[in-house]
């Protein structure tokens, strides 16, 4: 009886401890998956939450780190899943020992978010490991940390809360790669393991679109529909701001597109500095609009888009020239895409879908960028932390005689 009792009381704590880890740790994935499927426009559907699986969870991979925080870091863009980038900073290093290894990951702050008071405090962890693409989703897992959290210098990390990315379960969302300094050479064996469900397509939520606020009303109506408007530049810091922030999605039936089209349209048109394209945030207008000289049309005519997303990118890229109306005087080369699948909305708020090849698609990527706060320059930046093969002795592109070249 003796001996039972001291059982109890030794291992009893022990055991509570990992029940309440178990349920802490369910409840939480729990929350998670709700808030994935609660809507027709989420990246997972009910019927496939059977295809979600997760480790069992273990103290073992509840670790505490020291904090090395980072001052006057400069931003940087991290590229995503779907050929974009998103603005961070790295706050600071976590240093940390598992199953008796030193490790280090880096934490980051979204410059989109830690502007706003309900995420100032927010760190963004994403980390690839031994398991990627073994277990674990191919394209790593993220977890989520706050600055409150951290006492004397150390904050809890908990692998357990590990978690998948929405671009496991859906394209067309726009997920961040982890940086090579996040790839740790363990097997972290907790947290959310890969989804085998089938991929969706991301609904579109036409809801979410705005109608031009007062600003760009008053950019709008400051002349007729038959006058220039001002093209943003980037050596004017207040205009650098506007080029740099990401656009929303405009309501197709807004009163004023139709006005905003007219001058945007003559503003690329100008003889003074013509263009094939130019988009919102390019005239102060931090809305997803473009316009696009359909260089692969019968006469070449320029199109207008609204809300255009490309939500395929193939592998295959081509290097050639640049400018842009926002960068005086700059030209130079960048690796884009060869072929794209771009999505819209037409003026009748129908979602339309179409694949684009060649110079055109390179302007559709030039322009769409911006709409993402992305200048090109940012673009040669980033080609050059990637290692690119080329093709010259596999595959030769030829051109007809007399075409028009980029």
């Amino acid at each position: 009886m003796k001996a039972l009792i001291y059982f109890i009381s030794f291992f009893g704590p022990v055991i509570l401890m990992a029940q309440s880890l178990e349920q802490e740790i369910q409840s939480y994935r729990d929350k998670q998956i709700q808030e994935m499927v609660k809507d027709e426009f989420g990246p997972l559907r009910k019927d496939q939450v059977e295809f979600v699986s997760f480790y069992p969870a273990k103290r073992d991979y509840v670790v505490t780190a020291s904090v090395e925080q980072l001052f006057n870091e400069p931003t940087f863009r991290m590229p995503t899943y779907d050929g974009t980038s998103n603005e961070y900073k790295r706050f600071g290093f976590l240093n940390f020992e598992l199953n008796g290894k030193k490790y280090k990951l880096t934490a980051y702050q979204s410059v989109a978010l830690f502007q706003n008071a309900t995420y100032k405090n927010h760190l963004f962890v994403p980390f690839m490991d031994n398991s990627t693409g073994e277990t674990t989703y191919e394209g790593g897992r993220y977890m989520d940390l706050s600055i409150a959290d951290i006492k004397d210098g150390k904050i809890k990390v908990d692998f357990n809360r590990a978690y998948n990315p929405y671009c496991a379960y859906s394209n067309g969302y726009r997920c961040p790669q982890p940086p090579k300094d996040n790839i740790l050479n363990a097997a972290i064996e907790a947290g959310e393991k890969k989804y085998k469900g089938p991929k969706n397509e991301r609904n579109v939520n036409k809801s979410t679109a705005k109608n031009f606020n007062d600003f760009e009303k008053s950019l709008i109506n400051g002349a007729d529909e038959n006058s220039l408007m001002h093209v943003y530049k980037v050596t004017d810091e207040k205009e650098l701001a506007v080029l740099k922030k990401p656009s929303e999605d405009i309501k197709f039936d807004d009163p004023l597109l139709d006005k905003l089209a007219a001058r945007m349209l003559l503003t690329v048109k100008d003889p003074e500095h013509a263009g094939v394209g130019i988009a919102g945030p390019q005239v102060g207008i931090n809305k997803n609009v473009i316009w696009v000289q359909r260089l692969d049309k019968k006469d070449e005519p320029f199109e207008f888009y609204l809300n255009p997303k490309i939500i395929w990118r193939s592998k295959l890229t081509r290097q050639g020239a640049e400018g842009c109306l926002s960068i005086p005087d700059l030209r130079q080369d960048v690796k884009r895409s060869y072929a794209i699948k771009l999505q819209h909305i037409d003026r009748q708020g129908n979602v339309k879908e179409e694949l684009i090849e060649g110079f055109t698609a390179v302007i559709f990527q030039h322009e769409v960028d911006h709409l993402y706060g992305i200048l090109f320059p940012d673009r040669i930046e980033e080609s050059t932390k990637v290692e690119f093969e080329p093709l010259r002795d596999k595959v030769e592109f030829l051109i007809q005689k007399g075409s028009i070249r980029p």
